[in-house]
């Protein structure tokens, strides 16, 4: 295997999972010291609560060409995404950065169920509650069938998450997939490594989840994710020791970044 790989000791890693919407940072405009933001939340640190005016705060994060939304960590929860579904103004997004915004399953529904969204293919929805009902109502969208970045980090989707979204076609176009923290186990990651829809992805974060030697070689030699270039494995349930014999036996032929320990 020629790629250079790399088994990452923790205490010299530290990844930020930063998903911001590209091209555009959402930013509000800039305000004097002290002074609020005009959507009810203060101009420094994080929003106790949802904007006072939510439509106004998502049309203020919202790119001028309407192709992208930038909501992270602005709480706009079930009543956000329900306006977004249904206004015509964001009929032609392209990326929903949504970090942190309470949606859970049921915003996860709504999203999952509006065709405004059927050009996205950039999805962040990192620290929502979703649970394995959401990450099947993604894979079961009749919407979100041109996705190529998908991130479900800090949720709680598990296995039968995971599952779902591994016999998804919804992820043919799939570059990107982070399932960090999601209480996935062999199961899960079995199901990823064995995926017919996961062909195109090149970059696999599976961070801090409970996977052990058995789903992490199914993983390293799965004979689907033939263009896996990066793949994130810190904080599973694999040792030092274990995690060298299982690096020296991966047979991924584009693999140039692992980090196992």
């Amino acid at each position: 295997m020629s790629a250079i790989l790399k088994v990452v000791v923790p205490s010299l890693l530290f990844f930020i999972l930063n998903q911001a919407a590209p091209a555009y940072n959402g930013a509000p405009p800039a305000h004097k010291a002290g002074e609020k933001a005009p959507n009810g939340h203060g101009h420094y640190g994080r929003p106790k609560g949802p904007p006072a005016d939510i439509p106004a705060h998502i049309q203020e994060r919202t790119s001028p060409d309407r192709l992208a939304v930038n909501l992270n960590n602005s709480q706009v929860g079930i009543r956000g995404m329900i306006f977004m579904a249904n206004s015509p103004l964001f009929k032609d997004l392209a990326s929903m950065a949504l970090k942190g915004n309470l949606l859970e399953d049921e915003g996860t529904k709504v999203l999952a169920e509006s065709a405004n969204f059927k050009n996205v293919e950039f999805l962040s929805l990192w620290d929502n509650k979703i649970t394995a009902m959401g990450a099947k109502q993604i894979a079961n969208s009749r919407n979100l069938s041109n996705l190529k970045e998908l991130n479900l980090a800090k949720n709680e989707v598990g296995d039968a998450g995971a599952v779902a979204l591994a016999q998804s076609s919804n992820l043919d176009k799939l570059e990107t997939l982070d399932l960090s923290q999601n209480d996935i186990t062999d199961a899960g990651a079995v199901a990823l490594a064995n995926s017919p829809h996961l062909s195109n992805v090149k970059r696999l974060e599976l961070y801090k989840n409970k996977i052990g030697p058995e789903g992490i070689k199914a993983l390293l030699q799965s004979k689907t994710l033939v263009n896996l270039e990066y793949l994130e494995l810190v904080q599973n349930s694999v040792d030092l020791d274990t995690a060298m014999v299982l690096e020296k036996a991966a047979t991924l032929p584009k693999l140039t970044f692992l980090s196992l320990y």
